[in-house]
């Protein structure tokens, strides 16, 4: 079945071997986790069950019930998989999943759209935030209070400071500008960076 929600968590990459595997890119914390979900679908609603996973480097090799031989597993590089997001745990007001943010447009300070959010990533310093601008060049961005001041999931983007978030020198940036109102969902942001969702973390949560 469709999800009528859909939250993009893993995007499958190449085939692995000649039995059917893939190796899967996830958006969760703990990319193993991608197995606590239950059922995975991809756009059009074909569902996708794991039989088995194991992790690699940066991705994890995931055998699907629906696919038995290296063509058929050919066939699906690039797709995105999802889950409803009634499959993840409710969150407070303010928190968020990483999940929730894949996707979502990225604005400077001059409220300018400079690309979108593809992935998270945790190299051990911390959640970091992967920008892919136009012409598909990337850059990671600390996923800090100081770097990324909003995140307005309502209104589908997330906010960057481009000076805290290492894509412009200091000397580079433009003048200083009155504040403005961090927002979401069209109120005051005021979200504590400090908190994290209720419910499974292996999802990714908030900053």
């Amino acid at each position: 079945m469709k999800p009528r929600n859909p939250i993009l968590m893993a995007v499958i990459g190449a085939a692995h071997g000649i039995k059917g595997e893939l190796r899967v890119k996830t958006f969760t914390g703990d990319p193993t986790a991608l197995a606590d979900y239950g059922p995975l679908y991809d756009k059009d609603g074909r569902r996708f069950d794991i039989a088995d996973l194991r992790p690699a480097k940066g991705v994890v090799v995931v055998r699907f019930k629906q696919v038995g031989d290296r063509t058929a597993a050919e066939a699906l590089n690039g797709t995105a998989l999802h889950v409803d997001r009634s499959v993840l745990a409710e969150t407070e007001e303010g928190e968020f999943y990483h999940a929730d943010l894949i996707g979502l447009a990225v604005q400077d300070e001059t409220a300018q759209t400079i690309g979108k959010v593809s992935a998270f990533h945790d190299f051990g310093g911390g959640d970091i935030m992967e920008v892919e601008f136009p012409g598909g060049r990337t850059a990671l961005v600390p996923f800090t209070r100081a770097a990324v001041p909003v995140v307005d999931i309502g209104a589908r983007f997330v906010g960057i400071d481009t000076v805290a978030a290492g894509l412009v020198d200091d000397d580079d940036a433009p003048p200083p500008q009155a504040e403005k109102p961090q927002r979401k969902g069209g109120k005051p942001a005021g979200f504590d960076s400090s908190r994290r969702p209720r419910g499974p973390k292996d999802a990714g949560g908030n900053r």
